[in-house]
């Protein structure tokens, strides 16, 4: 499975044909660097850099070009605002009246071009990424104004800041030691910083809600993570986590406006990230950690479910097989708990996703990859289905921190397991954990811990008095005026069962 990250049109684009380069002093350009730049407008990219030395001073006078028009004093003043293609007669306006904003989207157009031109040449070829971008070994200096345009002030310019962060990856990747072997010259000590800078900023985009932070990173995200340093960087980031939450669909009965979620596009590159960071869990215990831990298996699964395009299926589906197959390589630290394909596959048969992936069997796809996904995830799940009780179920369900209603919520299952929430040194550690999902933003979620909780005080001797001391009285009294009418249902019944001696008489 393969993703190329393309860079689209400039909303300006129109406007690059009547640039001139003589009445813009400011850039403080030299005859040669005018010649360059005349050059690779009036011939084809590979002309320009047909040589090494045409190549260096091309790449180096777009950054130039960058740096004296990017400068400390934010985006510019009209065309970081504009978002749709512009037609010519308007784009030209805008070079007159913001010509610095033009040139600086000319110059990262320019610039992907280079480099996607470059990174198609075949290996051994003279002129490449590294003789272009990298002098003795060294990442060279101009390539600072990408970082600097990352972090424009006010509300930034979307184009430029996703063309910048694109160009910087695919420079990076040239100096890791796991990408090309023709890197083997370059010194990965002057590519590391400004890799972590990068992934900074992306995980930094990552913890906004909105889709428009997300679509300004998904195309450089899906470059780097073809990267084995690039994810562990990420991981260690906390990314996982952020795009965990990126994939989830928040279920309410609130009023309360929601927040527009990710397109179905952003789904599948954020979905495309996770399933390559899996690749890493045989060999990562932190990134398993991750895994287990920020509820990317919860994310995938309710993506699944929620039947979105193929492509998101399929890729979704092959970061759980992966996660499922994954193993340890005995290296993990000493008396940590042991995270392996079982410990996800519980996780997976929690959020329902084997009676889904039993669905799913019937279903006819155009993908032979998912048609082998489903097969091979659907007999790992049933094989160690048959190794779990109930209990265990309810168990990791609730540690999941994600309650559905279904035959672990009910009056039998309490009346046959109520004791068994004391926990083993007796300090209901279950129920302090019902206590908390009971404000779980997710109405379901809080529903289910409020049921629960209240058979829990029907069912257990002294039930009563153990709920009311760890405070889930109060905690559920506060959901009784909720928004949502049902979970306001089950919190008032939950609390009369807290009150009322005789339960059974007042049904």
């Amino acid at each position: 499975m393969s993703f190329t990250a393309n860079l689209a049109a400039s909303p300006v684009a129109a406007a690059f044909s009547g640039i001139h380069w003589d009445p813009l002093g400011k850039l403080k350009l030299t005859n040669a660097e005018k010649s360059i730049l005349r050059s690779g407008e009036d011939n084809p990219v590979d002309y320009t850099l047909s040589n090494v030395e045409d190549a260096c001073m091309y790449a180096r006078a777009l950054l130039k070009v960058l740096a004296e028009s990017s400068g400390p004093s934010g985006p510019s003043v009209k065309v970081s605002k504009i978002k749709k293609i512009l037609p010519v007669d308007d784009a030209l306006q805008l070079l007159y009246t913001d010509p610095t904003g033009v040139v600086t989207h000319y110059a990262i157009t320019r610039l992907y071009e280079v480099i996607a031109t470059l990174r198609e040449k075949r290996e051994g070829a003279p002129v490449s990424m590294e003789t272009t971008f990298f002098e003795n070994g060294k990442l060279f200096d101009e390539w600072r104004p990408l970082l600097r345009i990352l972090h424009l002030g006010g509300g930034g310019d979307p184009f430029a800041q996703r063309g910048a962060s694109l160009c910087l990856a695919y420079i990076l990747l040239a100096g890791c030691p796991s990408q090309a072997v023709g890197s083997d010259f370059i010194e990965y000590s002057y590519v590391k910083e400004p890799l972590q800078a990068l992934l900074s900023w992306i995980s930094s985009q990552l913890q906004s809600s909105s889709g428009a932070s997300v679509s300004l990173v998904t195309p450089t995200l899906t470059a780097l993570v073809n990267c084995h340093e690039a994810r562990y960087m990420f991981a260690s980031s906390g990314g996982i986590g952020y795009i965990a939450r990126h994939l989830r669909k928040k279920k309410s009965g609130s009023t309360k406006k929601k927040e527009a979620g990710a397109s179905v596009q952003q789904l599948y590159e954020l979905c495309f990230a996770l399933w390559a960071m899996t690749y890493e869990c045989n060999q990562s215990y932190s990134i398993r950690s991750s895994f287990a831990r920020d509820g990317a298996v919860k994310s995938l699964c309710d993506l699944i479910k929620s039947a979105p395009r193929e492509k998101v299926v399929r890729v979704a589906l092959s970061a759980l097989r992966n996660l499922a197959e994954c193993t340890t390589d005995g290296s993990d630290p000493a008396g940590k708990k042991i995270i392996d394909g079982s410990v996800f596959l519980n996780d997976m048969i929690t959020c329902g996703i084997m009676k889904q992936t039993d669905l799913m069997k019937e279903r006819t796809w155009s993908d032979d990859d998912i048609k082998q996904d489903i097969s091979a995830l659907s007999k790992l799940l049933h094989n160690n289905f048959k190794e779990m009780s109930r209990w265990d179920l309810y168990v990791n369900e609730v540690m999941s921190g994600n309650l559905e209603w279904g035959i672990l919520h009910t009056e039998k299952f309490f009346k046959q397991n109520c004791r068994q929430l004391e926990g083993k040194s007796g300090d209901f550690m279950l129920l302090k954990r019902l206590i908390v999902l009971v404000t779980s933003d997710d109405d379901d979620t809080a529903s289910v811990a409020c049921f629960d909780i209240g058979e829990f005080v029907r069912h257990y001797p002294n039930g009563k008095m153990i709920a009311k001391q760890l405070g889930a009285k109060e905690a559920i009294m506060k959901l009784i005026e909720h928004d949502n009418a049902e979970l306001q249902r089950h919190a008032l019944t939950s609390v009369s069962k807290m009150l009322v001696q005789n339960w059974e008489a007042v049904r």
